[in-house]
């Protein structure tokens, strides 16, 4: 463990983080990330915890995550604000603004996968999860959803994988339990 400062000016600024993780409460076609305010910002129908460390996560890591529900609210097509850049307009713009990192290389949701496209930077649907549709996706998506090819179906967790999260399910649970001191 180290301290916040640490963190930004010796492991993400100077590329040392492989992967970051970020949720978002939008996000749109480009991987764009708010987390700021939904509606104006000087009058915002809901203020929301802010960028943190996401802005730096999302220009400094070797590559971004974001993990989200896929919901018409969270999947828009313009942002109300923007709080962490993606892929800004596509195509180039991430390399215009002098970003380090490769920016967002996934969106998981609880649908499927998206993954940029190599030269417009969009998202596209890529893989869906056992039991839901393309057309459940697309309904879920402020935008009109491009769909691969080729689309996979996500592999469901090993058995491994899942005694794994049980686990740790079970130890945050108990954790969350003890006194506090």
């Amino acid at each position: 463990m180290v301290s916040v400062p640490e963190v930004f000016d010796y492991w993400l600024q100077a590329r040392r983080v492989d992967v970051g993780f970020l949720g978002a409460a939008q996000i749109d076609r480009f991987g764009n990330i708010n987390t700021t305010v939904v509606g104006p910002y000087d009058a915002p129908k809901v203020r929301l915890p802010g960028a943190g460390g996401a802005p730096e996560i999302a220009a400094s890591a070797r590559e971004v995550i974001v993990v989200l529900r896929q919901t018409p609210r969270a999947f828009v097509e313009r942002l109300d604000f923007v709080t962490s850049v993606g892929y800004g307009q596509g195509g180039g713009s991430r390399e215009r603004l002098g970003y380090q990192g490769a920016g967002p290389t996934a969106i998981i949701t609880d649908l499927g996968i998206l993954r940029p496209d190599p030269e417009t930077r969009e998202f596209t649907l890529v893989s869906l999860h056992p039991g839901t549709t393309v057309e459940q996706a697309r309904e879920t998506t402020g935008w009109d959803l491009e769909v691969a090819g080729s689309l996979d179906e996500t592999a469901p967790p090993t058995g491994e994988e899942l005694e794994i999260l049980r686990d740790l399910r079970a130890r945050t649970e108990a954790s969350r339990r003890r006194p506090k001191s």
